[in-house]
């Protein structure tokens, strides 16, 4: 009980760190108020630009990396390694530092699982990256992810599939205001990915 505590209290810590809020804050912005209101990659990327989205994005895969990895080993059981991930997911999407209000948990969800199994993160990253070229939008990328990922579990780590599944079904939740935006042709796509945006915006 001691080691189940130990993994979810310091994983769950760990995952409460946000790089996003905290860069936005030495640059004197509340990045919960900006863009998306989003406290993720993607935002910071709209809103802070491309070297803070990538510190963010290198941050938040290692809030789930390190804590999968060093909890799996120390206490010698995958077991551990699943409850890392999953308490450093929920760190993440809901942390204590910031009144519970956080990211959406996709890129310490990918850190967790390339914590616990490279081969499960990297099919889960292409889902993501296929599904965003195609539609042009990250969300749909990120929710596609989500929601194959528990399957590729079930045939890659049979053992971490109940984790994966609270976390997509999670990841799906917190998406719900783009799941609308999306249902209402509302919901923006990437620039750079967008030849058809850039073409209006140099015409302007």
């Amino acid at each position: 009980m001691v080691k189940i505590l130990l993994t979810v209290i310091i994983s769950y810590l760990v995952g409460s760190i946000s790089p996003a809020i905290l860069l936005g804050k030495a640059r004197g912005i509340d990045i919960k108020k900006e863009g998306s209101g989003n406290a993720g990659t993607t935002n910071v990327l709209r809103v802070m630009g491309g070297k803070a989205a990538l510190i963010t994005l290198t941050v938040d895969v290692l809030k789930g990396v390190l804590p999968a990895v060093i909890f799996g080993a120390v206490f010698g059981s995958p077991m551990y390694g699943y409850l890392a991930c999953l308490a450093a997911f929920f760190g993440h999407v809901f942390p204590v530092y910031y009144g519970f209000k956080g990211g959406k948990g996709v890129a310490v969800a990918f850190g967790g699982l390339l914590g616990v199994n490279w081969k499960l993160a990297l099919l889960c990253l292409l889902t993501v990256v296929i599904f965003t070229l195609i539609s042009k939008r990250m969300s749909v990328g990120s929710i596609a992810g989500a929601a194959l990922a528990a399957v590729y579990a079930i045939f890659l780590e049979k053992g971490f599939f109940v984790y994966v599944l609270i976390m997509a079904a999670t990841i799906i939740f917190m998406h719900r205001g783009n799941i609308k935006r999306l249902l209402n042709h509302e919901e923006p796509t990437l620039s750079f990915l967008d030849k058809n945006k850039k073409k209006e915006d140099g015409s302007k």
